[in-house]
C-alpha cells in the first residue's frame, strides 16, 4: 500500500494537503456513513477507511514520513515498508499505548542494513534518552558523594593522609595496651 496514492497525493504534498486529503477521505469512507450499505461495501469502506487513517499518521508525522519516504526510496516501492512496518517492528503498538511507532523498521530479507542510520534511531529512543538521564544522574550523584567524603575528611584531617591517620590511631591503641 502506498501512502501517498492511498489519499492521492504527490510525494511533494504539504501538510495541509495531506489534512484535506484525509478529510475528504474520511468522509467518503467513513463506516458510519455505510452503516445502511451491504455488508460488502460496508468492509471495503472500513478497510479504505483504516488505510486512509494509516497513511495520515504516517505522512503528517515528519519523522514517520522521513522514515516512510527512505525504507520507498531504498527498497524501491512502499511494500518493503509495509513488510517491515508496524507489524514486525520490534515496537509493539502495546508498548505505546496504542500508537504505531514507525522509528524502526526491521529489515526484510536483502534489505541492506545501514549501521549508522539504526544506531541514530536507537540512541533518540524515548527509553534510551531516559536511561541514559538516570544513568548521569547516578553518576553525578556518585562524584558529589565522594568529592564531599573527600572534602570532609580534609576539614577534619588537615595535613594528614588516610595512611597516616591509621598509623596514628595503631599507635594510640599499643599506647592503651602497653599501659
Amino acid at each position: 500500500m502506498d501512502h501517498y496514492r492511498t489519499l492521492g497525493l504527490s510525494r511533494g504534498a504539504t501538510k495541509e494537503e495531506i489534512k484535506e486529503a484525509f478529510r475528504r477521505s474520511a468522509l467518503q469512507f467513513h463506516p458510519d456513513r455505510h452503516s445502511q450499505s451491504s455488508e460488502d461495501l460496508r468492509e471495503a469502506a472500513s478497510l479504505k477507511f483504516k488505510q486512509a487513517s494509516e497513511a495520515y499518521e504516517v505522512l503528517l508525522d515528519d519523522r514517520r514520513r522521513a522514515d516512510y519516504d527512505s525504507a520507498c526510496r531504498d527498497g524501491g516501492s512502499s511494500d518493503r515498508w509495509n513488510r517491515g512496518g508496524p507489524s514486525s517492528s520490534s515496537y509493539s503498538s502495546a508498548r505505546y499505548g496504542g500508537r504505531r511507532q514507525y522509528g524502526y523498521r526491521r529489515p526484510a530479507a536483502g534489505d541492506r542494513v545501514d549501521a549508522a542510520a539504526m544506531l541514530f534511531r536507537l540512541i533518540t529512543t524515548r527509553g534510551f534518552l531516559v536511561g541514559m538521564a538516570f544513568a548521569s544522574i547516578l553518576l553525578g550523584g556518585a562524584v558529589v558523594v565522594e568529592r564531599s567524603m573527600e572534602t570532609i575528611w580534609k576539614m577534619n584531617n588537615s595535613g594528614k593522609s588516610f595512611e597516616e591517620a591509621m598509623e596514628s590511631i595503631e599507635q594510640i591503641k599499643a599506647q592503651k595496651e602497653n599501659n
